[in-house]
């Protein structure tokens, strides 16, 4: 999974950024631009069931999942035409699986801003302005060549003309692609999303950084404060989700710095019950509608990241592609019960392991174990 942090300069995208990316080298500076090329890091996801799992297994090592994040430098009004660092910019924004976007909240008059007032719901609109005009442009360029395309009895090219006829009269309105993909039927998607790599099309996540007496307000108080319930009502499909997170980047730097102890300690203090980081990712899951299956022995306990609805032969092709070719059927427990009963023997011995085949649906937190031929 590949998270793209986005925003205007100085509303605190790098500083969150080595926060929260492990031994991170961003370079947080109070001026525009200070992030030239995009900064990633792997970020291993929580998962308080796997050391559970390993100390059953006696695992030798334990293998999380992980999340990348690329932080991007600032966009500013005109970036799709160039402005600022422009379309360099956008141009990693189509890398990444969903956007992050940091909105500055928090007050600080030693930090300038950009437009020169704090202003988050503007903020929120200039950027997803010139996403949407950069994705217009791409459409607008493609559609005379899907004219030509069409008198010359190229296959396809009706039914793409017609997807991105309806991507224009969206984007013509000022509307993300993301409201609207629900409308597609299951062609005009897969056309969509597998030849365009437009922005408006990606899950966005908008993190918004408060100020440090603020990082215990909820959604739904901030949504409340801030007039911010369209944005939340910008939902699609079961994939495509928004959402918005309070964060403190200043407390996940100070977080950073803590050992776990101090960081559970830190946390309480100020009523929080997670770090931002976990709020964070638990949210891109749910935006991208991802779960997760564990498999655990002696060598390693390991937790893998699928689609939800994803059967058993697609979870097996993560681990190896010959092992979805191959599948024959999955030894499936579920976790609550592997944890009960110390393991796999003690589950086999109570007719707790399930064998499933190729249509099963693999739910979050299954323990598996894959049958194949080679």
């Amino acid at each position: 999974m590949k998270l793209g942090i986005v925003g205007l300069p100085n509303v605190g995208k790098s500083t969150l950024f080595n926060a929260l990316v492990k031994n991170a080298k961003a370079e947080a500076s109070n001026y525009p631009f200070c992030t030239i090329d995009p900064n990633v890091g792997v970020v291993e996801v929580p998962d308080e069931r796997l050391a559970k799992l390993a100390q059953i297994s006696n695992s030798k090592k334990i293998v999380p999942a992980t999340v990348d994040f690329t932080d991007i430098a600032g966009l500013v009004s005109g970036a799709h035409k160039g402005e600022g660092l422009g379309n360099q910019f956008l141009s990693h924004i189509r890398e990444t699986d969903a956007i992050a976007m940091v909105v500055r909240f928090f007050e600080n008059k030693d930090i300038i801003h950009v437009a020169g007032a704090i202003d988050p719901v503007d903020d929120i609109h200039t950027i997803n302005l010139e996403l949407i005009l950069a994705d217009l442009s791409v459409v607008e360029k493609r559609l005379p060549a899907l004219e030509k395309e069409i008198r010359a009895n190229k296959p396809d090219a009706k039914e793409h003309l017609a997807v991105l006829e309806k991507c224009k009269a969206t984007l013509d309105k000022a509307i993300p692609l993301r409201n609207i993909l629900s409308e597609l039927s299951e062609l005009q998607y897969k056309i969509l999303t597998t030849n365009y790599q437009l922005l408006t099309t990606k899950p966005v996540i908008y993190i918004a950084n408060v100020a440090e007496d603020q990082a215990a307000i909820t959604s739904e108080e901030l949504v409340k404060h801030y007039g911010l319930q369209s944005l939340l009502k910008q939902t699609t499909d079961n994939k495509q989700l928004t959402t918005i997170i309070p964060i403190s980047a200043k407390i996940e730097s100070e977080l950073a710095e803590l050992s776990k102890d101090e960081q559970k300690e830190y946390l309480n203090e100020l009523g929080l019950q997670q770090s931002g980081l976990k709020r964070l990712i638990q949210a891109a899951y749910s935006t991208l509608g991802l779960i997760t299956y564990l498999t655990s022995g002696e060598p390693e306990t390991r937790a893998w990241t699928i689609s939800k609805g994803d059967t058993a032969p697609v979870a097996a092709g993560k681990i190896h592609k010959d092992f979805e070719k191959g599948f024959i059927a999955a030894d499936v427990i579920k976790y609550d019960n592997f944890i009960e009963n110390k393991g796999w023997q003690a589950c086999k011995e109570k007719g707790l392991i399930k064998t499933e085949g190729k249509t099963y649906i693999v739910q979050d937190g299954d323990v598996m174990l894959f049958k194949f031929n080679v």
